[in-house]
């Protein structure tokens, strides 16, 4: 963390790193987030460095309210930052959206997350919310890029009074790269909110008159895109083949251009909405053929077409048809893509070791060993063989993985109870919906609010292990609010709190409750094991010969235990959850010596 302090020089950042070097180096007062990856990382840093610095941070219940945090201090006159991935981008909309009639500058990065390495739900591309919000848009391609953007958003942001998205991918989040540092000065300061009847009142007729003065803001982002030095020209060439980009693609196909001394002329967008539609024109009439290089959608390529068209360029675009629309890109995908256009050109063997990699069959992550989400998910299909299970957003989505398979379906955060109580009034059917401590503050607590008012009678699992665990343990309101106490309030006569290892006594709140007909919560309570190390859980399990090779212990899907000939215990691996004592019929599991 010494790296993101040092006054000058050079280090080597994550991307997400070089996104708080960027807002240290602007003066920022006021940073906040709900942790999500890929974007995780840039809480965390600030987080780590906020007393030092004097910078007020703060992990916020959910994405709208980090949104709302900034905005808020922004309205007080302070350098505000915030930050989230793409999904929790859709949580903040309702307040994003209309922040841009009121004049309000602050800077929010948003990481999108290509081929779903951190996100089970869909592909998103955020890029046309920033279309959708009428603000600007900026995307680095690379570590050193995302500090320099950074400050970039920030001048914008204050010249034009607007919020300005930084957009990155996990590439560009997790890539490291050297970042050259410049001095930086924060100034703690006291902010002011100054009253302004024009500037926050949205009332018609006055709406009009904004949204009129929103536009024409956005003409004159336009032409400062066009003189903007982020949008730049690569190997001015003769060729009658093209490239345009934006981001990591830009760091890809440049990676094969300087590789293979290829002199294709290259225009790189760093700011991509508003387009730099005069350099792009330029650019296009002296071409023959275009190739638009972007991850997802053909946001870019759907706009030059148009712009080729609006001004009568009679030139050849290419984009979806010669490159996926699905997945994240590589060095060798862009080939296969060159190779469309004419260009032929050799594959690596590090780049036929990665295709060959891809072809394997993929290995199903797991809970990790003594992970406290397995003995209730497996204590709930043990006790409601038939119930559906609703699934949510965290660490325990990864249970409807085998050999677990306790969730049938799984949407979006909070979705899950919303859904079961859907679910539970249109059938007879028995329901369970399970729940994160995270994310029921997040956007569950909504959820069951409903289902009180509108009389349901399904269970919920409240799984309070006590931190946001899978985006990095951030701390959330569990540390300081009693969730049982909460439920009681509502007027949910059902409710207790289980240790979650006790494997036993779950099984039977479940059945009680279950057999109620009436809303019922469960919170089964034990911290993530990686709340404290490893080294320090005292009992360890192991098979005596009692075992009948029943494999029973199997269907808990615990990577401590390991199968060939014999069953056995990995004892570095063990975390002495007993789980797997618990539910041996003979009773062949003990605690090792």
């Amino acid at each position: 963390m010494n790296n993101i302090l040092k006054k000058d020089g050079k280090t080597l950042l994550l991307g997400n790193e070089a996104i708080v070097r960027g807002a240290l180096e602007s003066g920022v007062n006021f940073a906040s987030t709900y942790p999500g990856t890929p974007a995780s990382e840039i809480g965390d840093t600030f987080s780590k460095i906020a007393k030092e610095t004097g910078i007020y941070f703060e992990y916020s219940t959910n994405e709208k309210t980090a949104f709302e945090a900034a905005l808020g201090a922004s309205l007080s006159g302070l350098k505000s930052f915030v930050s989230m991935k793409h999904f929790g981008l859709n949580v903040a909309l309702d307040s994003f959206l209309p922040s841009v009639y009121i004049n309000a500058p602050l800077v929010i990065a948003v990481s999108d997350d290509p081929n779903c390495w951190s996100s089970v739900q869909e592909e998103e591309d955020s890029r046309y919310i920033s279309m959708l919000a009428n603000v600007p848009l900026l995307e680095p391609s690379d570590s050193q890029e995302c500090k320099e953007f950074t400050i970039e958003s920030f001048k914008i942001a204050e010249q034009f009074s607007t919020p300005v998205m930084i957009r990155l991918t996990t590439r560009t989040s997790h890539n490291s790269g050297i970042v050259h540092l410049e001095p930086y000065n924060i100034q703690k300061r006291q902010g002011n909110f100054i009253k302004n009847e024009s500037r926050f009142n949205t009332l018609s007729p006055r709406i009009i008159e904004m949204h009129t003065q929103v536009i024409e803001k956005l003409n004159k982002i336009k032409e400062y895109s066009e003189k903007s030095p982020l949008n730049k020209i690569f190997n001015d060439s003769s060729s009658d083949l093209a490239i345009i980009t934006s981001g990591i693609s830009f760091s890809y196909i440049m990676t094969i251009l300087e590789e293979n001394n290829l002199k294709i002329p290259l225009l790189k967008l760093g700011i991509t909405y508003p387009l730099c539609e005069k350099k792009i024109i330029s650019f296009l009439k002296i071409k023959k053929k275009i190739l638009v290089i972007e991850e997802l959608e053909p946001f870019l390529e759907n706009a030059i077409k148009a712009i080729a068209q609006k001004n009568k360029i009679n030139i050849e675009i290419y984009g979806k048809d010669v490159l996926p629309r699905a997945g994240e890109f590589n060095v060798g995908i862009l080939k296969k893509a060159l190779k469309k256009m004419g260009i032929n050109l050799d594959y690596s063997e590090n780049e036929k070791v990665k295709e060959l990699i891809n072809s394997l069959p993929k290995r199903f992550p797991i809970l990790c060993a003594g992970c406290p989400h397995r003995t209730v998910f497996y204590a709930v299909k043990k006790t409601l063989p038939d119930a559906i299970y609703a699934g949510d957003i965290g660490c325990y989505l990864l249970g409807i993985l085998p050999p677990l398979k306790a969730l049938d379906f799984i949407l979006d955060m909070g979705a899950g109870i919303g859904v079961a109580h859907g679910i539970k009034k249109s059938t007879t059917q028995k329901v369970v919906a399970f729940i994160g401590d995270s994310t029921f503050f997040h956007s569950g607590f909504a959820g069951l609010v409903n289902m009180v008012f509108n009389k349901s009678n399904a269970l919920v699992m409240i799984l309070d292990n006590r931190v946001t665990a899978m985006t990095g343990h951030q701390k959330n309101p569990s540390s300081v609010l009693d969730i049982e106490k909460i439920a009681k309030a509502l007027g949910i006569k059902n409710v207790k709190t289980v240790d979650a290892y006790n494997f036993q006594e779950l099984k039977k709140t479940i059945k009680k409750f279950s057999d109620s007909n009436e809303l019922s919560v469960i919170i089964a309570k034990r911290e993530c094991v990686f709340l404290k190390p490893r080294d320090s859980f005292k009992v360890k399990y192991e098979i005596t010969e009692a075992c009948k090779n029943c494999r029973i212990c199997l269907e808990i899907g615990c990577p401590a235990i390991e199968f060939g000939e014999k069953i056995k215990i990995n004892r570095s691996l063990c975390s002495g959850c007993a789980l797997c004592a618990q539910i041996c019929p003979n009773k062949a599991i003990k605690a090792a010596k």
